[in-house]
């Protein structure tokens, strides 16, 4: 495993690093055990200024976070700023709510035979966080804000192709006055993972990213006997009724499938049209999406940006070749991607059915399939028919009914007229092949947390 910076509008090298060594992996597991005996006995108040001093570290040099975003994994400018701001939002969260997140529950007398029974929140230790390359400040925030919150202490595995994102939160974190061990990037080997897992200081791990990653890490933390969290793929649909707006609508679907060059697990990625608006809306849908413009992702004018590698992108062919190959048709849409760098030209695939296998899998990048439905309950039946279950949503004027449509949905999320939205304030979690264990808000704060009971009783009741 190869730690490097290579530039996807460039796809040229920027930087190489070297992988942790045995010998620096068990020291820094060791140094954030020692942290964790200690800052689980900070005060809350200090914990809290620790985030909002790093919140406010993120938005004082936006700009150069936002930057090295781009340069690492190719995102537009303007969507590495709003991962900044959203970075700094979710710690602020957190610092804003503090204790009141793991305040001890006290369970009513008349329901408890004896004694005076509390539930306390008490932080498990280390946790091993391992983070994917579409999102590279975000995803870590997401578990280090509120675990830090806690009391636990973080080891980060981040992506390979993002290094120095990953190295600049142990800068931040330090420039905040989290005490020294409390987080730390490590430069992992697949080799070791296993490895930091048993480590019998380490209490649980935290993983974003592929299904294959996902078991594979999984497996690791049953076997060591500790808690996991996964977040996975995803296959979002996105629903259009017959009675939606249809112009906001189509807005909404190039955008909810082309933010973040389509490489984003709640993207909108099976878009699923009821019949008898089906021809209207592919034809503005092709419009849209035409009219998206590649180019240099530090220009504000580029509106789709390279893939993150070159591999992502060959990878990409091979899926729609594949489809094709079953089936599929396939559309090749706007203006002809420029031949230096990890572009891929926006696709839309028509024709996919069950009887594909490609139906089934997760296309991590700007292709769209579109499908056509009979009718609304059809339009259900084809967004359960998906081994994933993040996120989705539902476009209709009755909102009313576009909440119950929302509840027939098998996944983690539903909008109802908007992509899925990834947001501070509001939990992100899936189920099915998508992963278990929820992230952000209180749900996630409360995933590596002992819910301690404490019985205080008379010595002469009764047994």
């Amino acid at each position: 495993m190869t730690y490097q910076t290579i530039n996807p509008y460039t796809n040229e090298i920027v930087a190489s690093f070297d992988d942790a060594t045995t010998e620096e992996v068990d020291a820094a597991i060791g140094a954030a055990h020692d942290a964790f005996l200690s800052w689980r006995e900070t005060p809350f108040s200090e914990r809290t200024a620790v985030l909002a001093k790093a919140a406010t570290l993120l938005r004082a040099d936006r700009r150069r976070y936002a930057e090295l975003l781009t340069l690492e994994m190719g995102k537009v400018i303007g969507e590495a700023e709003a991962e900044v701001d959203l970075s700094a939002d979710i710690l602020q969260y957190y610092a804003d709510r503090g204790e009141t997140l793991l305040e001890t529950i006290k369970v009513p007398v008349a329901l408890t035979s004896e004694g005076e029974v509390e539930i306390v929140s008490e932080p498990l230790g280390v946790i091993l966080s391992v983070e994917p390359w579409n999102f590279p400040y975000y995803q870590v925030v997401r578990v280090a804000a509120p675990q830090l919150l806690a009391g636990n202490t973080i080891l980060l595995k981040h992506a390979s192709n993002v290094p120095q994102a990953a190295a600049m939160f142990d800068d931040l974190f330090e420039r905040a006055g989290l005490p020294a061990g409390s987080f730390k990037n490590l430069y992992l080997p697949h080799d070791l993972t296993e490895h930091v897992i048993d480590d019998p200081r380490v209490r649980g791990v935290a993983l974003t990213g592929s299904e294959e990653a996902g078991s594979v890490i999984a497996a690791y933390a049953a076997r060591a006997v500790k808690k996991s969290t996964l977040e996975l793929g995803g296959s979002d649909a996105f629903v259009v009724l017959k009675d939606a707006d249809i112009d906001k609508t189509v807005e909404w679907a190039v955008f909810g499938r082309h933010w973040n060059a389509g490489q984003v697990c709640v993207s909108a990625k099976r878009l699923i049209v009821v019949d008898d608006i089906f021809d209207e809306f592919i034809a503005k849908y092709r419009s849209g999406v035409a009219a998206l413009i590649m180019g240099d992702p530090m220009d504000a004018a580029t509106t789709l940006a390279p893939l993150s590698s070159q591999g992502a992108a060959d990878k990409l062919e091979i899926q729609v070749e594949k489809a094709v190959a079953s089936g599929a048709t396939s559309e090749k849409l706007g203006a002809k991607a420029p031949t230096k760098g990890a572009f891929f030209q926006p696709t839309i695939l028509t024709g996919m059915d069950s009887t594909n296998p490609s139906y089934y899998e997760e296309f991590f990048g700007p292709v769209s399939i579109i499908i056509r439905a009979e009718s609304e309950a059809d339009a259900i039946r084809i967004a359960n028919d998906s081994p994933f279950g993040l996120g989705g949503s539902v476009f209709t004027k009755d909102t009313v009914n576009g909440e119950k449509v929302a509840r027939q949905i098998e996944t983690g999320m539903v909008y109802v007229n908007h992509p899925t939205m990834v947001k501070a304030d509001i939990p992100f979690g899936g189920v099915k092949h998508s992963g278990y264990g929820h992230e952000l808000t209180n749900l996630g704060i409360q995933e590596f947390i002992n819910k301690k009971v404490i019985d205080v009783v008379d010595i002469n009741a009764a047994f």
